[in-house]
């Protein structure tokens, strides 16, 4: 990766419901130019975090925008993991630093109303997924050790340090 990657602190939210699934949302665009296709890999909700954000605001803000859920900053677990993803989206190499949080018991219905225009381009699905299902899935993960991390994150509450996730 060239030493001109865009670093880019992020923050993402492992939403569960009362059952342990993991909402998540699938990624169908390789840049800002690319025609959606097929999902490329599942993911949690959340984005960057913008100029005089801290990393709990932005989480809120990614939840509200991507899926329509409004929390309380308050509410949100963690951080339960740290990732750092290096990759590109269309041209820009992108270094992303990535923290985790959790938000348990949650029965909503997803609503996209408030997603970007560049979300929008995406047409993400999303679903929600057991551990058992992640675990036996040929898709892609992000993070890719997504079943074993939330193995060990479902019998919560999180106690300790923040896991670093693949």
């Amino acid at each position: 990766m060239p030493d001109r990657a865009w670093v880019r602190p992020t923050a993402r939210v492992v939403v569960l419901d009362p059952a342990g699934r993991v909402l998540l949302l699938g990624a169908r665009l390789s840049g800002p130019d690319a025609v959606p296709g097929d999902v490329l890999f599942w993911y949690t909700p959340g984005g960057g975090v913008e100029d005089g954000e801290t990393v709990r605001e932005a989480a809120v803000r990614e939840l509200a925008e991507e899926i329509g859920l409004v929390v309380d900053p308050a509410a949100l677990e963690g951080p339960v993991w740290f990732r750092r993803h290096m990759g590109s989206f269309g041209d820009q190499d992108i270094d992303s630093r990535e923290t985790f949080f959790v938000l348990r018991d949650v029965e909503h219905t997803v609503d996209a109303s408030g997603r970007t225009d560049l979300e929008l381009l995406g047409d993400e699905p999303h679903r929600w997924w057991s551990v058992a299902e992640i675990a036996v899935a040929a898709d892609a993960f992000a993070p890719g050790d997504l079943a074993d991390a939330l193995a060990d994150l479902l019998p919560g509450p999180h106690r300790g340090p923040p896991r670093f996730v693949s």
